[in-house]
């Protein structure tokens, strides 16, 4: 099963995913404690009625046909629909929010019979909530990155480090080493550096 929240990982860096669901090494910065300190509420578990729909928080999800399964940070329900909502603690980045709310909502699909054509993701910096269309092009594309992070996994493989700008904001900097790691040719001299100092 691919954890729903290896999607944002692999988007961000597939080295990251990587280092993180292969290797289980996790680091926190400042980026990682604001998500943090932005998903207690919704991280609670505490479900509630609120301007006229049902709020749930913290709903297991999971999807046979994907083999995908993780949570939802809440799914709201009013007037016969449903809809996931993703909370983010910073700003809009790419599309890794859409694919995590995509997942989501084809798990829910599957779990409660029902088709969920948008769901929402509140971001914390502008406290704004996006809508997000679950059209066939982003389905199409999840389905695509969650066959990639699971050849990924069954491979356990750490793939080359791009050393560039991510890598800056990236929490695993100290663990992934990019400067190093980017050159096969500077990890070769390493390597046979230490082996020179270890046999002399």
């Amino acid at each position: 099963m691919v954890p729903i929240s290896a999607i944002e990982h692999w988007v961000y860096c597939p080295r990251q995913c990587a280092l993180i669901h292969c290797d289980g090494v996790w680091s926190d910065n400042a980026h990682t404690v604001r998500g943090t300190r932005a998903h207690r509420r919704v991280d609670s578990g505490q479900h509630r009625h609120e301007r006229g729909r049902q709020v749930l928080r913290a709903v297991p999800l999971w999807s046979e046909e994907l083999g995908i399964s993780g949570r939802a940070d809440a799914v709201e329900m009013a007037g016969g629909e449903v809809w996931p909502v993703e909370y983010k603690g910073g700003t809009r980045h790419g599309a890794a929010a859409d694919l995590q709310l995509c997942a989501q909502a084809l798990c829910l699909e599957e779990m409660l019979d029902v088709t969920i054509p948008h769901g929402y993701v509140w971001y914390g910096g502008p406290r704004r909530r996006l809508r997000v269309e679950l059209g066939e092009e982003l389905r199409r594309e999840l389905r695509d990155v969650v066959g990639q992070i699971r050849a990924q996994l069954l491979a356990s493989a750490l793939p080359p480090a791009p050393n560039d700008a991510r890598c800056s904001e990236c929490q695993l900097r100290h663990h992934c080493l990019p400067e190093l790691s980017s050159d096969p040719h500077r990890v070769t001299r390493y390597l046979e550096d230490v082996v020179f100092r270890c046999a002399t």
